[in-house]
């Protein structure tokens, strides 16, 4: 099994999914641990000073101007985590919750919390055991990080609330953690504050995002490009001296995977000759690279956030380079919130336009001679009619869940926390419209691949014909109307797992 090593310095996308989906272990390095001792020391010297330090001898938020005494800061923090740990709602996903854990560990081995290293040692054994704490759907504004996820999190380490072990079984943190020979940690001055400021929850979601949006776009092109190929439609448009006349780069990568995609195909030669009178296809064909195209320089951008998110050390308060502990906003989702809202939107539109393309192919009108709906006997079955109205139902979702959660703020904790960033929400409809892509998506090429058969004697481009056959694994070619529920199922996973990717990647080499 592969480890990371959770170095004082930037963990990498990589590294995130590996944790998080893969089930990668962690280690500290000496470096972090030397940092996160040396901070330490900082953080029990302001302890004894009867100057009140916010978070090391106050209470929190609003109550932040009361002095704690020392034998009562142990209850302090007990307190915070107990009271913050107020999620509700459905468990989040496993993946989500582990990569909240790995970055906030990769924060406190920055040494800017000032946590004791047995903190930091405790949350690398439960990423290390498997043993995943249960987090709710609902709880978190994105302010002051994503509290409550995180508190449920803390809660875990402390022996205390529900967690999932290794084999995904509900039990007591404290029986889980005693069956993995862990010992629950008792929070001392500063750590159950160091333990949920951050904005690790929503950044998790980014990374993961970005990572599936990589594969998704591709396979997307691929869509794109059996449909214009199984509607006759012409690849000259997509000739790479045409899209340098504008340089956006995602447009450039979509239309060269096009090409790539396209080359060879006895369709799109069949009706190059003078006699094919078509002169424009339709813009969901044509204007196919710049749609997925703004989509990839959507996820670029996003992704670039994301890696100075993960460069960066959120905690309030932050114990300083010089060995200062200052108050900062840095816990303040905005940055991180905005750019899951901006990738809603691309993930709307290209599903918008998937849809489009799977349309034409239904329509007697549009579909350049091929049966109504593909039926078999057209009246008497269906076809893809009913594909399409599935197609539709999830772009309309889409549609709504590309409504920004960053713009809307509810103030909390008698308004000083006046001003929140909803990150969490915005990355958790994000997860939701990614899920409804791969769906869209899904049903483009189980509806081409079912036109492109339609077409022989005339072959696709070796490409396409390899995506075809990997779909014909589960599905079965043209004919009457079938139970159609799990071949579209069938289909998403072919999409999901990579596999209609790697097909059409078996021909072309490495897509982009």
């Amino acid at each position: 099994m592969a480890n990371v090593l959770v170095d004082v310095g930037a963990l990498s996308a990589d590294d995130v999914v590996s944790v998080a989906r893969h089930g990668a272990t962690v280690s500290l390095s000496t470096a972090a641990q030397d940092a996160i001792v040396h901070s330490r020391k900082v953080i029990e010297a302001l302890a004894g000073d009867p100057t009140p330090h916010y978070g090391v001898s106050t209470g929190f938020g609003a109550l932040a101007t009361r002095h704690i005494p020392t034998e009562l800061r142990a209850q302090l923090q007990r307190s915070l985590v107990r009271s913050h740990a107020a999620g509700t709602g459905p468990e989040v996903e496993r993946e989500v919750v582990r990569a909240l854990m790995l970055l906030r560990l990769s924060t406190l081995a920055t040494g800017r919390t000032g946590v004791r290293l047995e903190t930091a040692q405790a949350y690398a054994a439960l990423l290390n055991a498997g043993i995943t704490p249960v987090v709710h759907e609902y709880g978190s504004l994105g302010c002051s990080g994503d509290l409550a996820p995180l508190a449920h999190c803390a809660l875990a380490v402390m022996g205390e609330g529900d967690v999932r072990d290794a084999d995904g079984v509900l039990r007591p943190a404290a029986e889980a953690l005693a069956a993995a020979g862990i010992e629950p940690v008792t929070l001392h001055e500063k750590e159950g504050l160091a333990l949920i400021n951050g904005t690790d929850g929503m950044l998790g979601m980014l990374i993961l995002a970005c990572h599936d949006l990589r594969r998704l776009l591709a396979t997307a092109d691929i869509g794109a490009a059996m449909s214009v190929e199984g509607q006759l439609g012409t690849d000259a448009v997509f000739a790479a001296g045409l899209q340098a006349l504008r340089p956006h780069p995602g447009q450039a990568d979509s239309a060269a995977n096009l090409r790539a995609l396209l080359a060879g195909s006895a369709i799109v030669a069949s009706h190059r000759g003078p006699e094919c009178t078509r002169v424009q296809d339709a813009y969901s064909l044509r204007c196919s690279p710049q749609v997925h195209g703004a989509a990839r320089d959507t996820t670029a951008y996003a992704s670039l956030v994301a890696s100075r998110e993960l460069a960066s050390a959120v905690d309030n308060p932050v114990v300083t380079p010089d060995g200062r502990v200052e108050s900062n906003g840095n816990f303040h989702g905005a940055p991180v919130a905005c750019v899951l809202d901006f990738l809603a939107i691309s993930v709307a539109d290209v599903a918008s336009v998937a849809e489009r393309r799977t349309d034409r192919f239904l329509d007697v009108a549009r579909n350049h001679g091929l049966n109504a709906f593909l039926a078999d006997d057209p009246g008497v079955d269906s076809g893809h009619m009913i594909a399409q109205y599935t197609q539709a139902a999830i772009v309309s979702e889409l549609k709504r869940l590309a409504a920004p959660a960053s713009v809307d703020s509810i103030p909390s904790s008698a308004m000083q926390e006046d001003h929140v960033s909803m990150g969490w929400s915005a990355a958790r409809k994000l997860r939701r419209a990614i899920d409804g892509l791969t769906r869209v998506v899904a049903v483009e090429l189980l509806t081409a691949a079912r036109a492109l058969d339609l077409r022989a004697p005339l072959a696709p481009a070796p490409a396409t014909a390899a995506v075809v056959a990997e779909l014909r694994r589960d599905v079965p070619g043209p004919g009457t109307d079938r139970y159609l529920a799990p071949e579209i199922e069938a289909a998403v996973r072919c999409v999901a797992s990579g596999r209609a990717l790697r097909a059409a990647e078996s021909v072309t080499g490495p897509l982009v």
